[in-house]
């Protein structure tokens, strides 16, 4: 295998162009160092870099609440980058046999009782509620902006599934036309009042011994400059959503403008060439 390495850290920026040239080879499983992107769609030719990422600390505010991330509760994003938009964000392409962004449920503090008004909660309703993030757009991804930049390094459009009986199947917080857009920084933000500036950080750099992945471990990505639109559809039955869902809104002070939410997310970052990958590919 030909490997090539640019000098300094503007190497990582470089990721998206592909440095290292593949061997011939016709399996499909990445092994040794490149196990952790074997989710990544290498096969597709049109992904340059593929993206393995995993928040074991942070939070999420949305209007009135904070829930935590833990290492209980792990955030996974994985995926492939390849082509880029006039702004120099690239596309991000899904994961191959596993969730692009995985379904993690993250308890809300309080639970329904945290929610809802007493009088709305049936008395052997189960309180715990669980705030599962879903992506509902096209994410982007800037490897030069991730290096460390007030510009967004990561752009993420979700809505906020949240899960409980009393709620019904379909309460959510965004959707695809009106999504919870995160534009994720690794320098720092400018929100509007009541915010004030957060910081992120690429964490410290490693290189793999062939220089094929880049490192980020500790990395934290911050934005608190975005808005939340209300929540809709919570309710078990066409009767209750109204007054479920107007309710909820009113104690989480949904819609929610900007400088009123935020989110860090820090944990470790895996960035690798995608023909490297696919020359690690092994049985």
């Amino acid at each position: 295998m030909t490997k090539c390495l640019r000098t300094g850290m503007a190497t990582a920026a470089l990721l998206v162009v592909g440095c290292v040239t593949a061997g011939a080879s016709g399996a499909q499983v990445p092994t040794g160092d490149y196990a952790r992107l074997a989710n990544c769609p290498f096969t597709n030719l049109v992904v340059e870099g593929c993206i393995h990422s995993t928040t074991t600390s942070g939070s999420f505010k949305l209007g009135n609440t904070t829930v935590a991330i833990t290492a209980a509760t792990p955030i996974v994003l994985q995926g492939g980058v390849g082509g880029s938009d006039s702004a120099g964000n690239n596309f991000f392409y899904s994961a191959v046999g596993a969730d692009t962004l995985s379904k993690t449920k993250l308890a809300v503090p309080g639970g329904l009782v945290g929610l809802l008004p007493g009088a709305l909660i049936p008395p052997s309703a189960a309180n715990d509620v669980f705030a599962t993030a879903e992506v509902v757009g096209q994410i982007k991804f800037n490897a030069g902006a991730f290096l460390g930049s007030n510009d967004p390094a990561l752009q993420l459009p979700l809505r906020i599934h949240l899960e409980n009986p009393t709620l019904g199947p379909n309460c959510y917080i965004g959707s695809p036309t009106s999504p919870v857009t995160l534009r994720l920084v690794t320098g720092s933000t400018s929100p509007p009042p009541p915010g004030t500036p957060l910081t992120g950080s690429i964490g410290e750099v490693g290189l793999s011994d062939d220089f094929g992945i880049f490192s980020f471990l500790g990395a934290r990505l911050v934005d608190n400059s975005f808005s939340v639109p209300a929540a809709t559809n919570c309710g078990r039955s066409p009767r209750d959503v109204p007054l479920v869902t107007a309710a909820l809104n009113a104690k989480e002070g949904l819609p929610s403008p900007r400088g009123r939410n935020a989110a860090i997310l820090q944990g470790d970052t895996y960035l690798g060439f995608a023909n490297a990958v696919r020359a690690n590919a092994g049985p």
